[in-house]
């Protein structure tokens, strides 16, 4: 009896390209939170704003969100003592979820969010591999409870953590996706470049139905990575999720200069450049989302983009280097870059 394909690679199967959503922290402070409050309690809180959240992306034209639970494993949520609320606030929160995307009025995807739990692997750090795929399990398993159709683990940076979320993610029994974070002169902050990240998929024993990149620094660095992904040939679909410009200090607080205009080029050239699941992460509000569905809607497939084109449209890279220069194992305890620990930061 053949399997049936689990549902994002159905979707994708059906329209060929996928919009996915913006950023959560964003809007969730343009609602009101406050920095360092946890925005997994206002799937409890504030349902109606959680609520909100998902039907604007919806109503913009995505087709798959992601859940308010990207901070919502034990090891984050003990950062405010509420440990022992994984299951709850995850459930909850894909609860929301499944009831925004059955009133779509056609397929919409609820993503469960699942990012770091910010604390570093054994044997640089203290959280073993066992460990890391408990709490990654029980955060699944809430999020599976609610009625997510797809896990999405994200902005990750450790090739053991991504393993260690591959493993939960099969003992849930979910499809999932994952990113991870390219933000360090093309690499991760533990120093996994393209190629590096390519090969890691690959080898996993539960493989992601699509992988990518996401959040990092600005849209021309994050497609330079998918391009990097694209040279390696993965048999897998691409995932491109970059923030909305670069992040400015504006009267007191931090805005990203990205224009809906130049988040529809954004879309248009990662979509030429081999990506099939298109979204945005920080800054990216509705009104970006909007323009990049028409985009991809009204503009014709174009060729690969070069470099030079890449910047002409969305402006100059971070950095001269693109993590690519020195051939990677996606081993940490070899020097690939910078190793500093990472918290993980949320899709604001």
């Amino acid at each position: 009896m053949p399997v049936s394909p689990d549902p994002l690679t159905a979707l994708l199967a059906e329209r060929g390209v996928l919009l996915a959503d913006g950023a959560t922290g964003t809007n969730l402070f343009n609602m009101g939170l406050s920095s360092g409050d946890a925005p997994e309690f206002w799937n409890v809180d504030h349902p109606d704003r959680i609520r909100r959240l998902y039907a604007s992306a919806v109503e913009a034209g995505s087709d798959l969100f992601l859940t308010n639970t990207f901070g919502g494993n034990a090891s984050r949520l003990k950062l405010h003592e509420a440990q022992d609320r994984v299951r709850e606030l995850n459930r909850v929160g894909a609860e929301i979820g499944r009831e925004v995307a059955d009133k779509a009025g056609r397929k919409v995807l609820v993503a469960g969010s699942m990012g770091p739990t910010g604390e570093i692997m054994a044997p640089m750090g203290s959280l073993t591999h066992e460990l890391a795929v408990e709490m990654f399990h029980e955060q699944a398993e809430g999020l599976k409870e609610g009625g997510a159709d797809i896990l999405w683990v994200e902005t990750i940076s450790a090739p053991e953590e991504y393993k260690a979320a591959a493993e939960a993610c099969g003992k849930a029994g979910m499809p999932w996706a994952g990113t991870m974070s390219f933000d360090t002169a093309g690499r991760t902050m533990m120093g996994v470049t393209s190629a590096d990240f390519v090969k890691l998929v690959g080898k996993l024993a539960n493989p992601p139905a699509a992988f990518g990149a996401n959040c990092g620094t600005g849209a021309s660095d994050l497609l330079r990575t998918v391009l990097g992904f694209m040279a390696q040939g993965p048999e897998r679909p691409v995932i491109a999720k970059g923030n909305a410009g670069i992040p400015k200090y504006v009267d007191g607080e931090i805005k990203y200069d990205g224009t809906p205009a130049l988040m529809a080029d954004y879309a248009e050239l990662a979509r030429n450049a081999g990506a099939t699941i298109i979204g945005g992460c920080c800054g990216t509000m509705p009104e970006h989302l909007r323009a990049m569905r028409e985009a991809l809607d009204t503009r014709p497939l174009g060729e690969r983009p070069t470099l030079e084109q890449i910047t002409a449209a969305l402006g100059a890279f971070s950095s001269t280097q693109d993590g690519t220069e020195i051939t990677g194992c996606g081993d940490p305890s070899h020097d690939h870059g910078p190793r500093r620990e990472r918290r993980g930061r949320r899709r604001s």
